[in-house]
C-alpha cells in the first residue's frame, strides 16, 4: 500500500551546524517533524510533514499525568552514493508495537510506520551530516493529549517524528573504540520481570538516572544493572545489552522480559554466528564474570545500542573495587564487530545479511 504525507515547509528554516565534530546528541534539531492522529473507530490517520515547534497539550493530559507513552530510535547514514541507509528499520516498528501492546497503545502497521520514516527522513535528508561516526537520529514517539484523570487507556494518540542531526560517539575517529569503565549497581534496579523492561517507553530511562549520576561519582561512565530479584544475575548496561566472552564462547543475557530487545543486540548475535562463534543467550551470574575475570578466561566485554554500535567493557567496579578486562584494551572481536555494523550502516561494506539496509 501506498502511503501520502502532505508537506508544508517552513518559512524560517535554521541555520544547519558547520562543526560536525561537536555536534552532541539531541542538540541540533531538522527544520520538520511528522504527525498522525489516532482516534478509536478511525485508526492511525492524517499523517502531515509540517515545521518542528511546540506542542500544546492540556495540563490535564493522560500522558503527562499517567506516562502513557512509548518512543523508538533509529539512524539514517550518508552512503557512498550520496544517499542514505537506514539499518533494519522493521526491527524498530516491530519493537514499537510490543511496546505499544505493554503501554496499551493501539498498534501501528509496519508499513505505515516504515512509510513515515522514510518520509520525513527525505525531506530533512540535507542536515544528514557526512562526518566519520555521525548520523541523522530519528526518534518517534507517541504520546496522548486527551484529557482525562482516569488510569484507563486513551482514546487518542499522537505519532510524532523529529529528527536531529548527531555527532560520533567516539571523538575524533570512527573506529577508536575504548575500554569503558562500569559500576556495578547494587541498591537501584532498572526493571523487573512483569514490568515494562522489555517496552522503550520513558519510564524505564528516568528510573535509570539516579544510577548514572551514582556511577559518575564513581568515576564510572556507566551501569551494569542486575536482576531485581536477588542483584545475582547481570541484565544490561546502562541503557546498553551486554556480552561477554568467556574462552571461545560469547554469552549475553537472555530475554527474560525485563531486558530490551535490542536491534543492535540482534545483529551482533547474527553477526556472531555467521562468524562460527558459540553465542549463548542464559542469565550470567555476577560472580560468574568475577571468576572468569580472576582466571583469565574473560576474555573481552561490550555493550550494544543504536548510539554507540559496539562499545567495548575495560572495568567493573564492584564495591569498591575495580575487575580489569582484556587490560582495558579494545578486542579483536568488538572492533571486527564494530567495523563489520558500523561499515554495513554507512555502506562502505556490502549488506552481507541481504536485506539489513534499507536505501532512501
Amino acid at each position: 500500500m501506498d502511503y501520502s504525507f502532505p508537506v508544508t515547509r517552513t518559512t524560517t528554516p535554521k541555520q544547519k551546524p558547520t562543526d560536525c565534530s561537536n555536534l552532541g546528541f539531541g542538540k541540533y534539531f531538522t527544520d520538520h517533524m511528522l504527525i498522525m492522529d489516532y482516534d478509536e473507530g478511525q485508526g492511525w490517520h492524517d499523517g502531515r510533514i509540517v515545521p518542528y515547534g511546540p506542542i500544546s497539550m492540556d495540563p490535564g493530559s493522560t500522558t503527562l499525568h499517567y506516562g502513557q507513552m512509548m518512543f523508538e530510535g533509529l539512524k539514517a547514514y550518508r552512503n557512498p552514493e550520496g544517499g542514505l541507509n537506514l539499518f533494519r528499520p522493521d526491527m524498530n516498528a516491530k519493537r514499537l508495537n510490543r511496546t505499544n501492546e505493554r503501554m496499551c497503545i493501539p498498534p501501528m502497521d509496519e508499513d505505515l510506520f516504515l512509510a513515515a520514516v522514510k518520509a520525513i527522513v527525505k525531506v530533512d535528508e540535507d542536515w544528514t551530516p557526512t562526518d566519520p561516526g555521525t548520523a541523522l537520529y530519528i526518534r518517534p514517539f507517541i504520546i496522548s493529549p486527551e484529557v482525562s484523570f482516569s488510569v484507563l487507556p486513551a482514546k487518542k494518540y499522537w505519532f510524532i517524528i523529529i529528527l536531529c542531526a548527531v555527532g560520533a560517539y567516539y571523538a575524533g575517529n570512527e573506529t577508536k573504540l575504548h575500554g569503558s569503565r562500569i559500576l556495578v549497581e547494587e541498591e537501584y534496579i532498572r526493571a523487573a520481570v512483569g514490568g515494562t523492561g522489555f517496552a522503550k517507553c520513558a519510564g524505564n530511562y528516568a528510573c535509570g538516572m539516579i544510577a548514572s549520576y551514582k556511577a559518575h561519582e564513581f568515576g564510572c561512565e556507566e551501569v551494569l544493572w542486575l536482576d531485581a530479584k536477588e542483584r545475582r544475575y547481570v541484565e544490561e548496561v546502562g541503557t546498553s545489552n551486554a556480552f561477554f566472552m568467556i574462552d571461545d564462547k560469547i554469552v549475553t543475557p537472555s530475554l527474560t522480559g525485563s531486558i530490551l530487545p535490542g536491534v543492535t543486540r540482534d545483529s551482533t548475535i547474527q553477526l556472531l554466528r555467521k562468524w562460527g562463534y558459540e553465542v549463548e543467550e542464559r542469565r550470567i551470574e555476577l560472580e560468574e564474570l568475577f571468576e572468569a575475570i580472576k582466571d583469565g578466561t574473560l576474555k573481552e566485554a561490550w555493550a550494544t545500542g543504536t548510539a554507540c554500535v559496539i562499545s567495548p567493557i575495560g572495568v567493573l567496579n564492584y564495591k569498591g573495587k575495580d575487575y580489569v578486562i582484556n587490560n582495558e584494551e579494545v578486542g579483536a572481536v568488538s572492533q571486527r564487530l564494530y567495523d563489520n555494523l558500523y561499515g554495513m550502516q554507512i555502506g562502505r561494506l556490502p549488506d552481507e545479511m541481504d536485506g539489513w539496509i534499507v536505501r532512501i
